[in-house]
């Protein structure tokens, strides 16, 4: 579980992207040597001794006022303010300039914890020269080199010794779901109709919802706790810095949810982004319920709804373990039926199934339907057994994994279903050899 966030802030060109790749272990930001390049935020997921946080890539922080450094200085503003721990990047190849200067201030008004990674020490000499460092008054400097992965591992040690250790402090018999979904989809308007009071400012202006706002409440004898989120919007169509950082909300929010409702326009159907969104649910593990809002809009007909379930089947293919509800949630119609569902998907995404009982289900599965030649072999399932829940994983001991054909991982998963049902929670199967 995601337990932190760091962000990598400094001036332009002191190599915060290759530093930020060499964390998460890929080439995520691009990385070119002219000032300016990373404009946007951008956060991964990353982990070190078994801790796993989320990492921000934030743009080069001037002090000119023209605007667009004015506007990657308020990006990192705001990472800044979501962040647990600040990895500031200076360049020792140039020494401390005054804009430096600039963002330790910056930095000693924000009151976090600060690491000071002196970039760019490929030799004896420069290394040397990183004492210069302390007189920006943030702390004691790291030598590190980003492009070779020298003093990366400190940089991290002192990542975790930093990083709060916060624990989950709601009740276990508490479910939590999420609201997410693209900008001006009635998410706040569902907040409100499912929590029966006006929680949430709702506008038809896109992107009013700017925080994820969580609220406890209890419903026929069940504690729940809803978080509503600001709209993801695609990245090239986000010109809001703080529209940008809701994103990184709405990834922590469905970080701590049990389910996640992603809702759909009914009005304008699916669009690309609607995909995206629902990709960050499903990649979670987490319980998925897709809610069609805004149905009181839709001239309808005996076939209109069954028509919009096939085009989201087709469109949401990953997701067609998800059931799907259709609302409006400004007329408060069909709201009543996520709770049941919501009960129902959680208890699915916590199921354990009993080993005897898995087993004999993979027998049946491959008496039914044998398994073929693939990769120069045949599969063969020795045993299996449920290793995890959140989502239900299972693994299957077998004579060699690479024998194991993606559309017969897929029958399985499917038998499994049949059996033991696992309506909105995904499903994973890892295949071992058999020692």
């Amino acid at each position: 579980m995601i337990k932190g966030v760091v962000a990598i802030v400094g001036r332009a060109n002191v190599g915060k992207s290759t530093i930020f790749n060499r964390i998460v272990g890929e080439r995520i930001s691009i990385v070119e040597d002219v000032p300016g390049v990373t404009r946007d935020r951008i956060y991964a997921n990353a982990s070190w001794l078994t801790r796993e946080f989320r990492l921000i890539d934030t743009g080069g922080i001037e002090r000119d006022d023209l605007s667009f450094s004015q506007q990657i200085k308020m990006q990192a503003e705001i990472a800044i303010e979501e962040a647990d721990v600040i990895l500031f990047v200076v360049n020792a190849r140039e020494g401390i300039t005054t804009d430096d200067m600039f963002v330790a201030r910056m930095l000693q008004k924000s009151k976090k914890p600060i690491i000071l990674a002196v970039n760019k020490v490929d030799n004896d000499t420069l290394r040397d020269h990183i004492y210069d460092f302390y007189n920006l008054g943030v702390g004691d400097p790291i030598a590190v080199s980003g492009s070779h992965g020298i003093g990366i591992g400190d940089i991290l040690d002192e990542m975790i010794h930093l990083l709060p250790n916060h624990e989950d402090e709601h009740s276990e018999d508490e479910i939590r779901f999420s609201i997410i979904g693209r900008p001006n989809v009635g998410k706040s308007s569902l907040t409100n109709a499912v929590l029966g009071q006006e929680r949430v400012i709702v506008s038809d202006i896109e992107g009013t919802t700017r925080d994820a706002i969580d609220t406890s409440f209890e419903k026929d004898g069940q504690k729940y706790s809803v978080i509503d989120t600001a709209g993801m919007r695609k990245k090239g169509k986000v010109y809001e810095s703080i529209e940008k950082y809701s994103i990184l909300r709405a990834l922590s929010a469905i970080e701590k949810s049990d389910v996640v409702l992603v809702v759909i326009d009914a009005d304008r159907g699916i669009v690309e982004q609607d995909k995206h969104v629902a990709g960050y649910a499903h990649e979670a593990g987490k319980g998925v319920i897709i809610v069609v809002n805004k149905w009181d809009l839709v001239d309808k007909n005996d076939k209109t709804m069954k028509k919009m379930e096939d085009q989201i089947r087709e469109q949401l293919k990953y997701l067609d373990y998800a059931p799907i509800v259709f609302t409006s949630a400004k007329e408060k119609k069909r709201v009543h039926l996520l709770f049941p569902l919501i009960q129902e998907v959680y208890a699915n995404n916590h199921k354990r199934v009993s080993t005897s009982v898995l087993n004999d289900v993979l027998i049946d599965a491959q008496a039914m339907n044998p398994t073929t030649t693939f990769n120069g072999g045949r599969l063969k399932i020795f045993y299996a057994n449920q290793v995890s829940v959140c989502p239900p994983t299972f693994v299957l001991f077998a004579n060699d994994p690479q024998y194991l054909h993606f559309s017969y991982k897929r029958y399985l998963e499917n038998r499994l279903r049949d059996a033991f049902g696992f309506e909105g929670t995904p499903i994973h199967i890892i295949c071992r050899k058999r020692d």
